[in-house]
């Protein structure tokens, strides 16, 4: 095996045995709900909202970047009679989510439905708790014909024997159910409060391409373990045109642990509110079952709201070894997302 598919198949090896413990996860995690937690499903004040969001990460250690992006589509219907005061509220929803490491070519694929009920827990609409579920499919594959193998070569000048090597099936599907709880409270004055919790996997679904249900004994199982993920978010008004929101993000999956601490601010740039410049700092800390906690990334972020629609940029620059080794930096990502007719002022899921 030449030197080239040595580090492919190692930096394959490496990010597998990562996503057996670990899933993607997002820097402007409330820029995709859906991902976030079910119970943020048709979680705002409008009829119904698009959401997109890319990530790209170690561009300079790859010729071709690991890629991540989601797309999304939520609704929010009414529930109840109009002039009821304290409306409730169900949301429904669709994900869909890829990752890719374009050689070897390994990816994973997931489509996901989402149902949200939303309880009203006053006559202003200003305070919710909801709950949301969420079930879909996941589908892996690898590209074997980008790799070569030493029995290949053919003494001469290429690798253009067949190779020997007992290769598994290169796609495989499962089954895949994600739960929730949130709480809102977003008056028109005065400080916003947003809590959710959310259990992901929560099946644990066998994930390894040499799995043979045939013959369940053969191999090593390989479980996507369970996620348990806990976010926290306030509001807080300073003057007539600035909003300071620090956040929280923690998560747990098997021995892998995170945190993601920081601030967003938001200041409005005319009169109507209805466009506002967004700026903000994170860090975040991991940990694993080899590791004390460390922090691995600082991050910056910037946005813009414009009537209906928002687009967010963040960059984390990755301060482990990797980067400090000058191997390669941080991940890029950017959203989008718009909202369909928007009632009031009333956040019901933070921005970004």
């Amino acid at each position: 095996m030449n030197i080239r598919n040595t580090f492919y198949i190692c930096a394959l090896l490496l990010v597998i045995n990562s996503l057996k413990a670990q899933d993607q996860h997002f820097t402007q995690f409330y820029a995709s709900p859906l991902s976030l937690n079910p119970a943020l499903a048709g979680s705002f004040q409008g009829k119904y909202r698009f959401s997109f969001i890319y990530r790209d990460q170690w561009r300079h250690a790859l010729e071709n970047p690991y890629t991540t992006y989601s797309a999304a589509a939520d609704f929010r219907f009414q529930l109840g009679r109009l002039q009821k005061p304290g409306k409730d509220a169900f949301g429904a929803g669709m994900i869909f989510y890829s990752d890719k490491v374009s050689i070897p070519g390994f990816s994973t694929n997931q489509i996901m439905l989402s149902g949200a009920f939303h309880k009203s827990l006053s006559r202003r609409n200003d305070q919710f708790l909801s709950a949301g579920f969420q079930v879909g499919l996941a589908q892996r594959n690898v590209v074997y014909g980008s790799l070569t193998f030493d029995d290949q070569f053919n003494g001469s000048d290429g690798y253009t024997n067949p190779t020997a090597e007992e290769l598994p099936e290169n796609n495989f599907a499962y089954n895949d159910f994600h739960a929730g709880i949130n709480y809102s409270y977003s008056p028109n004055r005065g400080i916003g409060f947003f809590a959710g919790a959310a259990i992901h996997h929560i099946m644990e679904p066998q994930t390894s391409f040499f799995y043979d249900e045939e013959k369940p004994d053969r191999y090593d199982k390989n479980y996507l373990f369970r996620k348990y993920t806990a976010h926290l978010s306030l509001q807080i008004p300073v003057g007539e045109v600035v909003k300071v929101s620090p956040r929280l993000l923690v998560y747990s999956q098997g021995p892998h642990f995170a945190v993601n601490a920081g601030s967003n601010i938001r200041i409005a740039v005319n009169q109507s509110g209805n466009t506002a410049l967004h700026f903000g700092g994170w860090a975040r800390t991991t940990r694993d079952e080899e590791q004390s906690p460390y922090l691995d990334a600082a991050i910056v972020m910037t946005g813009l709201e414009f009537n209906n629609f928002l687009f967010g940029v963040s960059y984390d620059l990755n301060l482990t070894a990797l980067n400090l080794n000058r191997n390669g930096q941080g991940a890029l990502e950017i959203s989008i997302a718009y909202l369909g007719e928007y009632e009031n002022d009333t956040v019901l899921c933070p921005k970004f």
